[in-house]
């Protein structure tokens, strides 16, 4: 089985979505998975002057190579901005050249500290990856209240979510 790639999609440091994306990590390792995680803290800093319009750090190249050009799946884990997704992701993907998502599989799982778990803004990353040719996994997960249902070492309290978490990895390493 292929490496997966789970994407921490925020730049916020010491943020919920990391901690969520640690878990997805946890899930698909407990299932022999080989996976990998992007923390978009790790970004280069200056990524929206020198990773676009045919430009290329040296660093983002590297995060290109490594991190998506080999790869065919990828779990997105997606906070709350503003009723939709970080301005980051949708950086990040202009950077990224089109073709190097096409025809590759994505799991997409929403992040909030509000009821409805980021529902809005997968709805409007998958119109963006579906433009980009990218398969989207027909199970979206939205985590609400993430920051009630998650204790302090960043592990959740509740089994209904950690069931749906297995649940949903379950089906996507099918899909």
């Amino acid at each position: 089985m292929e490496e997966i790639v789970v994407l921490s999609c925020t730049n916020r440091p010491n943020s919920n979505t990391l901690k969520v994306s640690k878990v997805y990590e946890d899930i698909l390792r407990s299932k022999g998975v080989s996976v990998k995680i992007l923390d978009f803290c790790t970004l280069p800093e200056n990524i929206a002057f020198s990773d676009v319009f045919g430009n290329r750090s040296v660093e983002f190249a590297e995060i290109i190579e490594n991190l998506i050009k080999n790869h065919k799946k990828f779990v997105f884990v997606v906070p709350e901005y503003n009723g939709s997704f970080p301005g980051i992701l949708k950086l990040f993907l202009d950077c990224v050249p089109p073709s190097e998502w096409a025809n590759k599989d994505v799991c997409l799982v929403g992040v909030s500290t509000g009821r409805a778990g980021n529902l809005r803004g997968l709805d409007h990353l998958t119109g963006i990856l579906n433009y980009l040719k990218v398969h989207v996994y027909h199970n979206k997960l939205p985590i609400s209240v993430v920051d009630r249902i998650m204790n302090e070492h960043g592990k959740f309290i509740s089994d209904d979510q950690i069931n749906a978490c297995q649940t949903q990895m379950a089906g996507f390493l099918e899909f």
